[in-house]
């Protein structure tokens, strides 16, 4: 189990494969200059509500893997997570796809509706 750490302040536990892929989708919109928002359900011990936080540029963000070795990365999973980034709901945590996504396929399933 990693560790997304915000600020210093904000912390939340994702699967070291989740936060494999989120890290890569918040570190290409960082590089382009693009602030988002990303939001995560809390577990049920805090609330079970939700967070969010807006990232950019200058956050403090920190990545702590449990793991030594790298997940394999599932390129279909980084176009759906990175779709929400780029939506106006901003960067949350979508099932991983189990075939390569279609254009189609993505906004019909990623919609705030379906989720």
């Amino acid at each position: 189990m990693g560790r997304f750490i915000y600020e210093n302040a904000v912390k939340v536990d994702f699967d070291d494969r989740v936060l494999a892929h989120l890290q890569l989708v918040m570190v290409n919109k960082l590089r382009r200059r693009e602030p988002f928002h990303f939001t995560w359900r809390d577990d049920a011990s805090i609330g079970d509500g939700r967070t969010t936080v807006w990232v950019h540029a200058t956050a403090n963000l920190v990545f702590k893997f449990h793991g030594s070795r790298q997940p394999e990365i599932n390129p279909a999973w980084l176009e759906a997570l990175a779709y929400t980034a780029n939506s106006p709901n901003g960067l949350y945590l979508v099932p991983e796809p189990a075939h390569p996504v279609t254009a189609r396929e993505t906004s019909d399933e990623l919609s705030p509706a379906a989720t």
